[in-house]
């Protein structure tokens, strides 16, 4: 299967830190895959160059055969994206969130308006189009952000975070929405969480970052069988000495970045 993301020694720093250390790694085109690592990791850094909101010191970046660097617009059309910190307009509606969202990404309208009906149904906020977000609890909040990323048919979702603050029916619902887009329409997923049991469940594959350093790829499967594990859980334990944490490094930037950027 080609890839749909390749990265080849990448590397990032500020100043005298290398926030990510010559990693590369591949992404399979319609493939489920989780990037984890602890706090300060580097994972929210190479998203971060992934998704245009950050160019890098060096190294190769490859997605649906453009370049991040060179083809910022190219590439900005192939994937949503789902910040783990809110990204919504609080003094627009649900349905004017969505509305602006689709004529940014040029879906024509009468395939907008079908898709937005249809995906708030799905998250079930349709009874609240009209409703400002400013109104929102944190939960109907990530439901809108998650609709409003599969609006345009991204070939790429890219998901930090996607379930943090949801009840457990409202997460497997969306996990169950977003496989079933997976299977159907082949949509490649790329995902961070900090709930290993739901990476374990979810991913076909995963790769572990640590210290800026890839320290492990392959199938939660074959994670456990190498560090003779139970779980993903005990398996990152042993891989990387530590806890899986929430990024500290807020994405509430790269959204505000990412906002100035696409509305150009």
């Amino acid at each position: 299967m080609d890839a749909i993301i390749t990265v080849k020694n990448l590397v990032k720093k500020y100043g005298d830190i290398e926030a990510v250390r010559d990693i590369s790694f591949e992404v399979k085109k319609g493939e489920i895959f989780a990037f984890l690592g602890p706090n300060g990791a580097g994972k929210t850094t190479t998203i971060k160059m992934l998704t245009t909101l950050l160019h890098p010191t060096s190294g190769e970046m490859i997605i649906d055969g453009y370049d991040p660097v060179h083809d910022e617009l190219e590439v900005r059309r192939s994937f949503g994206i789902v910040f783990q910190d809110p990204s919504l307009d609080d003094q627009l509606t649900a349905f004017e969130n969505m509305e602006f969202h689709g004529v940014l990404y040029g879906v024509p309208k009468i395939l907008r308006r079908r898709r937005i009906g249809e995906l708030l149904k799905f998250v079930e906020l349709w009874d609240r189009k009209d409703g400002l977000i400013s109104t929102f609890s944190g939960g109907m909040k990530r439901r809108l952000e998650i609709a409003r990323g599969l609006l345009h048919h991204p070939k790429i979702f890219f998901l930090d975070e996607p379930t943090l603050g949801l009840d457990p029916r409202t997460r497997s619902h969306v996990w169950s929405y977003i496989k079933n887009l997976n299977e159907k329409e082949g949509i490649t997923i790329f995902f961070t969480t900090h709930n290993l049991d739901e990476a374990e469940r979810i991913a076909e594959r995963v790769n572990i970052i640590d210290k800026g350093v890839i320290v492990a790829d392959g199938t939660p499967s074959e994670l456990k069988k190498k560090t003779s594990a139970q779980s993903l859980e005990e398996a990152f334990l042993s891989l990387t000495g530590h806890a899986i944490r929430d990024e500290s490094v807020s994405s509430m930037d790269a959204m505000r970045q990412g906002a100035r950027l696409w509305r150009r």
